[in-house]
């Protein structure tokens, strides 16, 4: 809304500056135009226009400030409107001369204030516009009722014979005792009709503005919120797949598809926590978390989870790609070498299945995750590298489709809680 405001004040103070402008040049017209035909100047008239010129100057001055106010805007279209009206039924066509003011509506006429109407649609404000045309409408008929008080006798078009000829019109027509109430509606009528459909422009065109800022706005929004999430989502994934998840709402709808997950925990951990400072501790931790968490998303995977001294990651879900196994043994290998240079020893489950993924949680919080026999298995096997001697301990799914890294075969075990014997494979760094 500020930014329509702001706009208003610009298009109201230009409006002031043209009709200020306008009177000046009215000014020095008609000066010039009365001294060509040899007449005096009305002290009144040029009173008049000196005053309207003032009162704009200060007007344009106060606007913006903190003088101005709402009202402010009306009073000037009032005043102006109202001085073109009064001058039509005050002011004598010529210094001392009797002509009847009558003379002025008919020489003059109603379009001395389309300008001021026009002008006002430099501000933006419809209410303004259409103000003007009810201002204009009642001053011009105050004016031209003024006017008619005043005659002895007054002629109308229905004081025409039934079948008049030419001499008929050049006598009526050009009696100064002629009025023409019908072109004075006439005049009104076309007024008002232009200051509404110049209201209505004025109103469509606010609207199209507002649409255009709630549609900026929109994109701003939508922008920082794409911003706040690639920020957050960065630090886990690359940018391309923080800024696909963003866009692609489908992407975290809960869905079943063909996926490996990796389940990493240090072994020992609490042993190596033990008589440490909790800071240290939880920056070693951290650190290897940080480069960890890098790893899986070099591989196009995505950590869902920090396990306190470990992690849970999936792979092709919910960013797809092509060979999630060769992804998740090669990054397994990653977090092995990661977990060695900050003085850790960790142990990588990998399971590859069907998996069901998406986002869980209330109306309020959200959270990604994925769940079903896969991810029972990888924790299984994660597990299972205690007693295996394992750093990293995969299925067959994963050793076998994967080259990335030469797996041995560990014989068939059974894991808790999952029917049957499974083909386990193993591997040990150097």
């Amino acid at each position: 809304m500020s930014r329509l405001e702001t706009a208003e004040r610009a298009g109201l103070k230009l409006a002031v500056l043209c009709r200020t402008a306008v009177i000046g040049v009215c000014a020095v017209y008609w000066v010039a135009a009365t001294a060509l035909i040899g007449a005096s100047v009305s002290p009144t008239a040029m009173g008049i226009l000196a005053s309207l010129t003032i009162y704009g100057v200060i007007a344009y001055l106060l606007i913006g400030t903190r003088l101005d106010r709402w009202w402010l805007k009306y009073t000037i279209y009032t005043i102006d409107i109202l001085a073109v009206c009064a001058a039509f039924a005050l002011l004598p066509l010529r210094q001392g001369q009797d002509i009847p003011q009558i003379i002025a509506f008919r020489a003059y006429g109603i379009h001395f204030l389309f300008p001021l109407i026009a002008m006002a649609c430099l501000s933006l404000s419809w209410r303004l516009v259409l103000w003007s045309g009810f201002v204009a409408l009642a001053g011009w008929f105050t004016a031209y009722w003024w006017v008619l008080r005043d005659m002895p006798r007054i002629i109308e078009w229905r004081d025409f014979p039934d079948n008049p000829t030419t001499a008929d019109y050049e006598t009526l027509f050009l009696s100064t005792e002629f009025a023409g109430t019908g072109n004075r509606i006439g005049e009104a009528g076309m007024l008002f009709l232009a200051s509404a459909v110049l209201a209505l422009a004025v109103y469509r065109a606010r609207r199209v503005f507002f649409a255009q800022l709630r549609a900026e706005q929109a994109r701003e929004e939508a922008q920082a919120t794409r911003e706040r999430a690639t920020s957050v989502l960065g630090k886990y994934v690359p940018e391309a797949v923080a800024m696909r998840l963003v866009n692609d709402t489908q992407a975290m709808v809960p869905q079943e598809v063909h996926g490996v997950v990796l389940i990493a925990d240090i072994a020992g951990f609490s042993d190596f926590a033990s008589g440490k400072a909790p800071t240290e501790v939880i920056g070693r931790l951290n650190d290897f978390l940080d480069l960890a968490a890098t790893s899986v998303a070099t591989h196009n995977g995505v950590v869902i989870l920090f396990t306190g001294d470990g992690l849970l990651a999936s792979f092709n879900t919910p960013i797809p790609i092509e060979t999630p196994e060769r992804a998740a043994l090669a990054c397994a290998r990653d977090l092995v070498a990661h977990a060695h240079s900050e003085g850790f020893q960790l142990r990588v489950g990998l399971a590859s299945g069907p998996l069901a993924a998406g986002s869980v949680g209330s109306s309020e919080r959200q959270a990604f995750t994925v769940y079903g026999e896969t991810v029972n298995r990888a924790a299984r096997l994660e597990t299972l590298g205690k007693d295996l001697n394992a750093a990293i301990i995969a299925d067959t799914g994963v050793a076998q489709t994967s080259d990335e890294i030469e797996m041995t075969l560990a014989g068939e075990h059974q894991l808790k809680g999952i029917p049957g014997n499974w083909p386990i494979w193993t591997w040990r760094p150097d």
